[in-house]
Order: C-alpha cells, then structure tokens, then sequence
C-alpha cells in the first residue's frame, strides 16, 4: 500500500475549498470489458486515485463537510474468499480503516442505502458530472430517493457543483511527491528510447522497438505504457497518432517514436526521432536541426509568467523561416507568415499539461493557451514538421517526418527538463547507433 500522507493531506485541502455543509462523491472506474467474458487491464478513475491511491473497482469516496465536522467515508468491496482465489486480493472494511485515514469504511453493496442517509440535509454536492455513466446513474438514483422522502425527513442538496472546478486547478499545481514520482517515471521512459535506439537497425518492424520500450518499462516498475506507443517508420511518422506498428524499418529511413511509461499512477511522455540505420540523410538533418532548434527555443522561454502560446509564436516563427531557407516553402516571410504556411507541416499545438493523465486536466484559460505559467506545473514540449509522401514540395524532403518531445516542469528560476536523460542532438544520436 503506498504512503497514504499525500493522498490525506489532498482530501484535507479539497475539504477546505468545499463550501458549508456539502458532500462531494468521487466514484472508481468500473471494469472495461475486452470480449466476452476477459477484460482489460483495470486503470483507476485518475480523480479517484488522486485522492485515495486505491485501485481497486467497485468502490466510492464519500466527503462531508458540515459545521461539526468533516467525514470521510470509502464503500468497497467485500472480502471474498471465492472470488479472490479467482481474481485477486480484495481489501475489504478492516482493512482500508487500517491502510486509509477514514471514518468509516462501508461495503459497496451498502451505497445505495447508506448513501442518500450520509448526504441528507446537506446543501450543495459535488461530483464529477459525467465523469463515469455508472456514477451517473448512482447518483441520480441517490437524489430521486432524497427528493421523495419528505415523510421520512430527507432532504435533497440545492445545489450541485462539478468538483471538477476544484479538483482540476488542484491536480494543476505538482507537490514535491509527485514531481519525484514524474522524475522516475521520466528516467525509466527515457531510458526505453535509449533502447530502442540501440536496436533500430533496417529490416526490424516497428512492433519490435514497441516491444523492446515496453519490456524496458515493465522491467523497472511501470507495467503498463501511459498512452499507446507510436513508432512510426518513413511516412508512417507523418500520421500523428499512428498506433498500428505494424510496418517494416527501411534503410535510409527515419522512425518517430512518441512513448512513455504509466508509473505509479503518472504519465511520461517523450518523442524521439532517428535514422533506422543510425546516419542522417542531409535532407533528413536539415529538418531534424530545424526542429530541434524550435525546441530549444519554446524550452528556454518556458518559466514562471511565461506561455504557452508565447512560446508556440516563436517556434512558428522558426519554422517559417527555416522552411523558407531550405526552399521546402517559397515566398516572403511575412506573407508566410500571413498565410500560416507552416499548418501545410506543423499542425498541432506545442505541448500540454502531463500529470496523472497523459494530457492531464488544467484549464488554459484560452484555446491558444495563453495562461500565465506558475512554479508546479509540469508539461510537454513538442514541436514537429510532418512532410508527408503527397506533399507538394520538392520530392526530396518527402517521407520525412519529425517530433521531438520532451516533459518540463515550471520552476521558480525557469524549467527543469524531466526527461533530459535521453539524447537528442543529431551527434548524439549517430554517436549512439554507430556503438561510439
């Protein structure tokens, strides 16, 4: 069981922003079906596991803030000696008043009485609205016995909130706990694109280097992958979210590998792009340093009062630049510029909060993200240019696909580079795969 001090001291601090005499219900995911009868591997609601560090299904939070006190409350299931032989180790009630700081502890198959008598009279309740259909539906049928039981004195809350207004700019602001965990999580994701690096060679298929990324992952702790891998050999790279890894590396290709680890709980993610055969083509440097360069760039401006888009400007800028100097693109810079060129290569955004969730909850503020960074905040940087096989150009920069991506955290002097334990400069790289 993991130190329970951080997960307490969250629900401490969510309990003080809740108004008077409220309750908020935060429910756990619900077993995902695969086919018939297996499932996939269980992933906890992250808002749940923000707060408990529990990870089983089958089990709500319950927080009661009134004048006299504040309560918490877990329902979960039962110990079942017969369905723990078949599927694992249950807690229990005993158990989680032992492992967790509670008031009580309710089995799950008590929620829909006990609920409703736990919530009666309070004022206002949170929840994360839509956040689960099974919650939903709870909960729905929690307010309609409150409603109709005037006669037995019962009274439903006036009010409903999302909590996630609260639990969102929470989940924002890293403590230190957490940023370790990120470190860790960072090191072991980082040290997979190391790996699969040293493997890459011609004739491999991009389901190999998947494979070896995930071995590396499960070998240190972290089981499960944070998001699905991308390895994206040739013009595969130029599909953003290509999963299938399915293809064959080619010589005198480059592959694009946007991988990162779940580790107790939190996301690394990081996208390295490299020759299959170790040696840049000059064609496939120019656009590499012209990236990297973007990069290091967005990196440097990322501090305390920066942005996001600040920072996305300049990399624009860069890149409408360097396309024009190499001739990919032609024309005026202005006019470029006017004409926004760069979406025809450069078509998502420079990076997003990472936490919990891969791209993790915090509002921006602004759809271009103009939000005033803070000490706390942990995100990605990731610039690319996508030159797919159609692309009107000069059929010599085709098929050449670039992203790199690195995780910051928002110190109060600048940044700190989580996943900095992965090269990046093209000497770097060639040194690497040449076995120097």
């Amino acid at each position: 069981m993991k130190n329970q001090t951080f997960f307490t001291e969250r629900r401490k601090e969510l309990l003080a922003q809740m108004c008077d005499n409220s309750a908020a219900v935060i429910f756990a995911a619900s077993e995902q079906t695969r086919s018939l009868d297996t499932e996939y591997s269980f992933r906890q609601n992250s808002y749940f596991y923000y707060l408990t560090g529990f990870n089983e299904p089958e089990s709500v939070l319950l927080l009661v803030k009134t004048s006299d006190a504040n309560t918490v409350v877990l329902f979960n299931r039962d110990k079942d000696r017969v369905q723990e032989i078949w599927h694992g180790r249950r807690l229990g009630q005993t158990q989680a008043l032992k492992c967790f700081e509670l008031d009580q502890a309710l089995s799950i198959s008590e929620l829909t009485t006990k609920l409703p008598e736990l919530i009666n009279g309070v004022d206002t309740l949170y929840s994360c609205h839509g956040e689960t259909t099974h919650g939903e539906d709870a909960l729905k049928s929690v307010m309609s016995t409150l409603r109709q039981g005037m006669k037995q004195n019962l009274s439903a809350p006036s009010v409903q909130i999302d909590l996630r207004l609260i639990l969102d700019e929470m989940r924002l602001i890293k403590t230190s706990e957490e940023v370790e965990i990120m470190r860790r999580a960072s090191v072991i994701s980082a040290n997979a694109h190391t790996r699969a690096m040293l493997f890459s060679k011609p004739g491999v298929f991009e389901y190999q280097l998947e494979a070896e990324i995930m071995h590396e992952f499960a070998s240190n702790g972290a089981r499960f992958a944070a998001y699905n891998t991308i390895v994206g050999g040739g013009d595969n790279a130029c599909i953003l979210h290509y999963t299938e890894n399915e293809s064959v590396l080619k010589d005198g290709d480059l592959v694009l590998i946007d991988a990162g680890c779940e580790y107790q709980g939190y996301a690394a993610d990081i996208t390295r792009t490299f020759p299959v055969n170790g040696k840049f083509s000059p064609e496939q440097k120019a656009i590499y340093q012209l990236v990297l360069k973007a990069q290091l760039a967005a990196i440097a401006m990322i501090k305390p009062s920066a942005t996001i888009k600040a920072a996305n400007d300049t990399v624009i800028e860069i890149f409408t630049e360097g396309l024009l100097d190499l001739g990919v693109i032609s024309g005026d810079f202005e006019q470029a510029m006017t004409d926004m060129v760069y979406k025809d290569f450069y078509m998502h955004g420079l990076g997003h909060w990472i936490g919990i969730d891969v791209h993790d909850v915090g509002d921006y503020r602004t759809s271009d993200r103009s939000r005033f960074l803070e000490p706390g905040m942990t995100l990605t940087i990731e610039p690319g240019l996508y030159i797919s096989e159609d692309a009107d150009v000069d059929p010599k920069w085709r098929g050449i696909g670039v992203r790199i991506e690195d995780d910051l955290l928002v110190t109060v002097e600048g940044n700190e580079v989580l996943t900095k334990d992965v090269i990046k400069t093209v000497e770097q790289i060639e040194a690497l795969m040449a076995g120097e």
